[in-house]
């Protein structure tokens, strides 16, 4: 599996992992989890800063953007169906040539984002808000489109 889709497939399972962690003192059940998340689109930072936008599908597959770093082009990438997964009470993903199944720990920020932390290493994080820009962001174009002016000498 690429890097980039091993880090978005993270991303994505932080997502779905921040709609577990409890809401208003309320911890929701995984059900509850996929009906806030499913279909919506996420922005996402991550501590090396890594950006991205992203939407998770009913089907645990996950389409959106990643750019490593902050830096370089930015890059469409979809994970299939079951990459994301519930593991009793915790979300986890499924990557094909990844050795451990990486579950997370989650932390509500506000009503609308969430910082998500891989199990055991709370500085290896990212922060997702949901709605607004990521709509934009997602369906953005990966560069400007060049344009040139051409001359035509219509004398001869």
């Amino acid at each position: 599996m690429h890097r980039n889709s091993a880090l978005l497939a993270a991303c994505a399972a932080l997502t779905v992992a921040a709609i577990t962690a409890p809401a208003s003192a309320e911890t929701l059940t995984p059900d509850a989890a996929k009906s806030f998340v499913m279909g919506r689109t996420f922005t996402y930072k991550c501590y090396e800063g890594t950006v991205g936008a992203g939407r998770i599908l009913p089907d645990g597959s996950v389409a959106g953007t990643v750019q490593i770093r902050g830096q370089g082009n930015t890059r469409y990438v979809t994970l299939p169906a079951g990459t994301l997964l519930t593991k009793g009470p915790a979300v986890c993903a499924k990557l094909k040539g990844v050795a451990f199944q990486p579950c997370f720990e989650v932390e509500k920020i506000s009503a609308t984002s969430f910082r998500g932390s891989l199990a055991g290493f709370d500085k290896m994080s990212c922060t997702f808000e949901r709605g607004g820009a990521g709509r934009a962001k997602l369906a953005q174009r990966r560069g400007k489109a060049e344009t040139t002016t051409a001359s035509v000498d219509f004398a001869n």
